[in-house]
């Protein structure tokens, strides 16, 4: 240890080389990047950026949110995993980075080339529809859609939330939902204000005011395995008879694959410390974002059992781009 702490000395005053040792013992110490792949605003990015705020003050270096929207989450992805791996730059992860390889004809970069680092929170999807529409509840909704010809049902694109939402109602309770890809959330959640389409899921940090403050959708049901803190009267589709429907819009924290393990576990405990500071905590539940956190095999874990879940579903369904 002292011959270490003497090397990091001298490192420091220029005399040698920096060893990986002493490297990762400074760490950070310069301003750290969380790469959204998403553009601003959307819920990926408001936990980003509650993450960033968090980190920032534990670690005590600043922690910079950059936007780099595109392909579905695929542009920003590719980045990072093309990103030195010295600690500095990350992914703000979402389903994506898990799905998207099995459903897209091909990616960039290969799925072992970002590696989990930490689970920050979850945006619950809603299940809407109308306003005026006369269903009670989901079960009244998926048992409706089985009658002539089904329903539509808005995503935001192919290997989206809202998508798998679909395919898991229609594979495991025999709905008939026919997918409908849009651009963005908020152009499914319009098509569904406009009549366009029967319903859709979305993030609760958007869904929420459509309901609670403007009174445009119907909620039928959240597919997260909890009721959403800021919204309990809102039962989840568990409740109703759906066990399987467990989805929801997850961000987490992925890194070039060689970062140190030391690096990677001094970020988690951040983000870990971070979500569970009782005012962020409260700031997030308040907007429907419900903070997670945990230790980095908590994430693997979560991350690995998510890959075969969904992978079921893709094959089942046919999810796969032509």
């Amino acid at each position: 240890m002292k011959n270490g702490f003497t090397l990091c000395l001298l490192a420091t005053a220029g005399l040698i080389a920096a060893t990986p040792a002493c490297a990762q013992g400074q760490w950070p110490t310069k301003t750290i990047r969380f790469v959204v792949p998403f553009a601003a605003g959307g819920a990926n990015d408001l936990m980003a950026r509650a993450a960033a705020e968090g980190a920032s003050r534990v670690l005590g270096q600043t922690v910079l949110v950059e936007n780099r929207p595109g392909a579905g989450g695929t542009v920003g992805a590719d980045m990072v995993a093309k990103s030195k791996p010295d600690g500095y730059t990350f992914l703000i992860s979402a389903a994506g980075v898990i799905s998207n390889s099995m459903i897209k004809k091909s990616i960039p970069f290969k799925d072992d080339a970002l590696v989990p680092v930490a689970m920050i929170g979850l945006a619950p999807s809603v299940i809407v529809v109308p306003k005026n529409a006369p269903y009670k509840d989901l079960r009244d909704f998926v048992e409706a859609s089985k009658k002539g010809n089904g329903f539509n049902f808005a995503t935001a694109g192919t290997g989206s939330t809202p998508h798998f939402v679909a395919e898991i109602l229609n594979v495991k309770y025999g709905a008939k939902l026919q997918p409908v890809p849009y651009k963005s959330g908020s152009e499914s959640t319009t098509a569904v204000l406009g009549g366009q389409v029967e319903g859709t899921s979305e993030a609760s940090i958007i869904a929420l005011p459509h309901i609670l403050h403007e009174g445009k959708f119907k909620a039928l049901a959240t597919t997260w395995t909890k009721r959403i803190s800021a919204y309990p009267e809102l039962s989840t589709a568990v409740e109703q008879g759906f066990p399987d429907l467990q989805i929801a819009h997850w961000a987490g924290i992925h890194a070039p694959k060689g970062t140190p393990d030391a690096i990677l576990d001094k970020v988690a405990a951040a983000v870990d410390k971070a979500m569970k500071d009782p005012d962020a905590s409260a700031k997030l539940k308040a907007v429907g974002i419900e903070p997670v956190g945990g230790t980095r095999a908590d994430f693997v874990k979560f991350v690995n059992a998510e890959r075969k879940r969904l992978g079921e579903i893709v094959k089942a369904a046919k999810m796969q781009e032509k």
